[in-house]
C-alpha cells in the first residue's frame, strides 16, 4: 500500500522525506509508516484544491454523483479489506469495523444521490420589472480533520457532500489511524476524481500544518470531529480569515431508563451504547441514570452481561471490546474510576487494566460498571472514552432532566421508557441534538447528526450535512 501524501493526483513523500510509525494498539507493533507532511506540503495541498476547484465546481451534478456512486461501490467491494485494515491500526472488533465501512460507505452513496437535489428558489418580486432568484453555490476548498475513533465514517461523512456540492478537499486524518485514510483515497482515486479534488496530509504532529491551514485565506471552509477544547482552538484560529465551521465535538451522553421501560431491551440498549468501541464514541452513553425503584433489578441485569462480554483482539474469535486507542487513553480511564472510588463510588464489576499475557503489549481495560456515582466525580464532568458505565439514581422525571442537562455538553441523549407522553417530554426537553428512545444507535447516514451548546457547530448528514458546504446567493435581475 502507498503510504505517501497525496497531492494534485500524485502520490508523493513529504518535501523533508519524514515518515512516521502507525502502531496496534492492541500488540504495539508498527504496522507501517507514512509521510510526515510539513507546512510546504499543506501549501501545495491547498494550491491543489484552489486550482481544482475551479473546474470541479462548475461540474455539472451529474457529473459528480457518477463519481461518488463510483466510489461507494469501490468502497464496498474492498469492504473486508478495509474493514481489517482499521482493526488493525484502530483495534475496534472486527464485525464493528465492517458494520463502520458499510456505514461510511453509505454516506457517499447518499450524496452520490443528494448531488442531484441542489436547487434554488424563486422569490415574488416587489416590482413587475424585477426578478429574484437564490441559487446556492459551493463554499470553496475545504479542510477536514478526522479523529481515530471512526477512521472511515469520518472522512466519508465529511468528504461526500463536499464533493457533492462542488467543493474539493484536503483531509488531514488522525495520526493514530492513518492507513485507512489511505485506502479510502487510493479507492477514490480510481473512482476517477480529477487531480487536485481530494489531497490527503498525514502528519504526526498536525500543529504547523494545521495552523498553515486554518490561516490560508484560500481555505474556505473548516469541518472538524474532535474534542471539545481543541474544536475552540480551532475557532479561534479560523476567526481571522473567517472561515465557515463546521464542529462535531465531544459529548456526555445521559441514557435515562424509567421504570416503565422494557428492562432486558434497557439493559441491551445501554451496554450496545456504552460498550462499542471499547466506550471510544463521542455519543456512548457516559451517565447512566437509573430510577431507583428499579436501580438494583437494573444492575444485577447489567452485571450479569457485563462480565460476559469478551475482550481481546479485534481479528479473535468472539471478541466484543478491543484495546484502548493509546496509553494516554488507559490512563485517563484509569484516573476516572480511582477518582471515583476514592468520592465513594461501588465497584459493581471490572475496574482494572488487563495486563497478563495475551493482553501485556496493548491498552485494555476491563468493561466497568460503578454504581452510587455523584456529581463531584471526575467521570461526571469528563468524557472518560472507555468501557466504563458509571451508573446514577434518580426519582422524578424532573430530577432526571436537571441532571441530564447540566454539563456544557448537548450531542446525543437516550431515552428507554413505555410511556408515549413521556418520551414526547423527554425528547423535547432533553437539551440535545440527538434523542434516541428506546434506541441505543441512532445515527444514519440521511440523519442529521450534531450538538447543542458546546458539542459543536453545524450538522453532518443527511440534506442538512450538504447545506453546510454551500453558500447561498441572492440574484435580482431588472428586466
Amino acid at each position: 500500500m502507498e503510504h505517501r501524501l497525496y497531492i494534485n493526483g500524485q502520490w508523493r513523500e513529504a518535501a523533508d522525506k519524514k515518515r512516521f510509525p502507525v502502531t496496534n494498539p492492541a500488540t504495539g507493533e508498527i504496522i507501517g509508516e507514512v509521510a510526515d507532511a510539513s507546512a510546504d506540503d499543506a501549501k501545495l495541498a491547498v494550491e491543489a484544491a484552489y486550482q481544482a476547484f475551479k473546474s470541479w465546481s462548475q461540474e455539472t451534478a451529474r457529473t459528480r454523483s457518477i463519481l461518488l456512486y463510483k466510489w461507494y461501490q469501490l468502497i464496498v467491494q474492498h469492504a473486508n479489506e478495509l474493514a481489517n485494515l482499521m482493526t488493525t491500526e484502530q483495534g475496534k472488533p472486527l464485525k464493528e469495523a465492517e458494520g463502520e465501512v458499510l456505514y461510511a460507505a453509505d454516506f457517499v452513496l447518499w450524496y452520490a444521490e443528494e448531488a442531484k437535489r441542489i436547487y434554488g428558489d424563486l422569490i415574488p418580486a416587489s416590482s413587475s420589472s424585477k426578478r429574484l432568484q437564490v441559487i446556492h453555490q459551493p463554499v470553496g476548498p475545504v479542510f477536514a480533520i478526522t479523529p481515530w475513533n471512526f477512521p472511515a465514517a469520518m472522512i466519508t461523512r465529511k468528504i461526500a457532500p463536499a464533493l457533492a456540492a462542488g467543493c474539493t478537499v484536503i483531509v488531514k486524518p488522525s495520526e493514530e489511524t492513518p492507513l485507512t485514510a489511505i485506502r479510502l483515497v487510493q479507492l477514490a482515486e480510481e473512482a476517477g476524481f480529477p487531480a487536485g479534488v481530494i489531497n490527503l496530509v498525514t502528519v504526526s504532529d498536525p500543529r504547523e500544518v494545521s495552523d498553515l491551514l486554518l490561516s490560508h485565506p484560500l481555505v474556505r471552509k473548516v469541518t472538524f470531529t474532535g474534542s471539545t477544547e481543541v474544536g475552540k482552538l480551532l475557532m479561534r484560529k479560523s476567526a481571522d480569515t473567517v472561515k465557515r465551521v463546521s464542529l462535531e465535538l465531544g459529548g456526555h451522553a445521559p441514557f435515562i431508563v424509567f421504570s416503565d421501560a422494557d428492562l432486558d431491551q434497557a439493559v441491551d440498549g445501554v451496554i450496545a451504547s456504552k460498550f462499542r468501541n471499547a466506550g471510544q464514541t463521542c455519543v456512548c452513553a457516559n451517565r447512566i441514570f437509573v430510577e431507583e425503584s428499579i436501580l438494583e433489578s437494573f444492575l444485577q441485569k447489567f452485571r450479569t452481561k457485563v462480565e460476559q462480554l469478551q475482550v481481546g483482539q479485534g481479528q479473535q474469535q468472539g471478541v466484543e471490546i478491543g484495546p484502548l486507542i493509546n496509553r494516554d487513553a488507559v490512563e485517563k480511564v484509569e484516573r476516572h474510576v480511582q477518582d471515583a472510588l476514592e468520592k465513594g463510588a461501588r465497584l459493581v464489576c471490572g475496574g482494572q487494566r488487563l495486563l497478563d499475557d495475551k493482553y501485556k503489549h496493548g491498552h485494555f481495560y476491563q468493561p466497568t460498571i460503578l454504581a452510587d456515582v455523584t456529581r463531584d466525580m471526575l467521570i461526571s464532568k469528563e468524557e472518560t472514552f472507555g468501557p466504563v458505565a458509571p451508573v446514577y439514581s434518580f426519582r422524578t422525571e424532573e430530577e432526571v432532566l436537571e441532571l441530564a442537562n447540566h454539563p456544557e455538553y448537548g450531542l446525543a441523549a437516550y431515552v428507554y421508557t413505555s410511556d408515549l407522553g413521556r418520551s414526547v417530554r423527554m425528547s423535547e426537553k432533553l437539551e440535545y441534538g440527538i434523542v434516541g428512545i428506546n434506541d441505543p444507535i441512532p445515527s444514519v447516514a440521511q440523519a442529521p447528526f450534531g450538538g447543542f451548546k458546546q458539542s459543536g457547530l453545524g450538522r453532518e448528514g443527511g440534506k442538512y450535512g450538504l447545506e453546510e458546504f454551500l453558500e447561498i446567493k441572492y440574484v435580482s435581475v431588472q428586466i
